[in-house]
C-alpha cells in the first residue's frame, strides 16, 4: 500500500489473493495489479498507466450504493475503517503502524476511530486482568 510516498505491507487474505491471481490471468501485466482498462488487446497498446483513480472511485460509490448504507464515505474510509477493525480485532498498534506504513504511532492512534465494540473491548479487558485485585 503507498500512501504519500510511504509504503506500507499488508497481508492479503487468501480469498483476495486467488482473486488477484486470477484477475492477473487475464492481464498479464508484468508491474500494474490494476492496469489502465481497454489497453493490451488487438491492435492496442499495453497500458503503461495504473487504472485512473477516478474508476475506482466510480467502482465505489457504486458498492457503497449497492450496500444500501445510508452514509458519506470515500476511498480513503477504507483505510480508517480497515484501520479501526483492526484495533477491535486486537491488532498490536505498532504492527498496524507498520502496515499503514506510518512513520509516527501518532499518526497510526489518529487513523484509528474508537467505536463501542472497541470501548467493551477495553473494559471486558481489564476486569480479565485486573477483576480479582
Amino acid at each position: 500500500m503507498v500512501k504519500a510516498g510511504k509504503i506500507g505491507t499488508v497481508p492479503l487474505p487468501r480469498r483476495t489473493l486467488e482473486r488477484l491471481r486470477h484477475s492477473w490471468v487475464t492481464h498479464r501485466h508484468p508491474v500494474l495489479i490494476f492496469p489502465a482498462p481497454g489497453r493490451g488487446r488487438i491492435h492496442m497498446a499495453p497500458a503503461i498507466t495504473p487504472m485512473p483513480k477516478s474508476r475506482v472511485q466510480g467502482a465505489f460509490r457504486h458498492a457503497l450504493k449497492q450496500s444500501g448504507l445510508h452514509q458519506q464515505a470515500a476511498v480513503p474510509t477504507l483505510r480508517h475503517s480497515g484501520a479501526t477493525h483492526l484495533l477491535e480485532a486486537g491488532v498490536n498498534l505498532r504492527l498496524m503502524q507498520v502496515y499503514l506504513g506510518h512513520r509516527s504511532p501518532t499518526t497510526t492512534r489518529v487513523s484509528t476511530h474508537l467505536t463501542a465494540r472497541a470501548e467493551h473491548l477495553g473494559a471486558a479487558a481489564i476486569n480479565r486482568l485486573l477483576g480479582d485485585l
